[in-house]
């Protein structure tokens, strides 16, 4: 709060002085500016008669969503259940892997912060930069459709964000356990065992469940680009235009997402 003084010499209190008032104005006057300018660039690019013809064309598209073929259920357990595995199988794979980084990225367990620390973390930010999807495209083109790709997308985007959040957890960790333990002449390995790693493991289990929750919803859009799973089946039913079975397709991803929430919720409850 400023304080000025007016020319009787009575205090005028004010919000701010006013150069912080011509800042603050300047600033909004920019922020305004640069909406209009953004606008002005989308709309040039933007057909509008598209998008005021958008309302009739999604409720047209809506009432031929339904109602759902319950019937195509049946042809959908196999692909969801590959689902699944491919979250599943993806985010083990990404454990093992990015377990070691993680320790290997922290600066109180890493061997040397600038040969090997540096390394690691152009590692995990280059895995969280590059999203699910684009990993699949790449690993269908390189291995063919299936879900070994799928797979391999799921783990390479998990393996950044699991050691992210467990080197970040590993560099919380209460320094005078390490201090103890390594006070009774342990080998740096058995300080990682029983000073660290039992600090982290709440942590860890805690990371793992959440990113097999996230890698649950990934999963069913990788078959999109034929990299397995239900998203396989819904991108089929879209090209013949078969709306109702896109419809049950939707119900059942709803569901197991759902039930995979449910299922993360209650283990990342017990464990913490």
């Amino acid at each position: 709060m400023a304080i000025l003084t007016r020319a009787d010499g009575t205090p005028d209190w004010r919000r701010r002085t006013p150069r912080a008032d011509l800042l603050v104005w300047s600033g909004w006057f920019a922020a305004i500016a640069l909406a209009v300018a953004c606008f002005q660039f989308i709309s040039e690019r933007t057909i509008w008669d598209f998008v005021w013809d958008a309302p009739a064309q999604g409720a047209d598209l809506v009432s031929r969503m339904f109602p759902p073929r319950w019937s195509y259920a049946n042809q959908l357990w196999k692909p969801l259940w590959d689902t699944i595995n491919i979250a599943t199988i993806g985010t083990g794979l990404a454990v093992l892997i990015g377990v070691p980084l993680a320790f290997l990225a922290a600066h109180n367990t890493t061997p040397s912060l600038l040969l090997v620390r540096a390394p690691v973390l152009f590692i995990i930010v280059a895995s969280r930069s590059i999203n699910s999807l684009i990993w699949a495209l790449i690993l269908v083109i390189i291995l063919g459709p299936g879900m070994l790709a799928g797979i391999l997308a799921i783990a390479l985007r998990s393996v950044g964000f699991i050691a992210k959040l467990l080197y970040e957890a590993i560099e919380e960790i209460d320094a005078t356990q390490v201090e103890a333990v390594s006070a009774t002449g342990a080998s740096r390995a058995q300080v990682l065992g029983w000073a660290v790693v039992p600090q982290v493991m709440p942590a860890f289990a805690g990371i793992t469940v959440f990113r097999w929750d996230i890698n649950i919803r990934e999963a069913t859009v990788l078959g999109l680009v034929g990299a397995g799973g239900i998203g396989m089946q819904m991108q089929a039913s879209i090209n013949v235009l078969a709306w109702p079975q896109v419809t049950m397709i939707f119900i059942l991803i709803l569901g197991t997402v759902l039930v995979s929430e449910w299922l993360s919720a209650r283990v990342r409850h017990g464990i913490i």
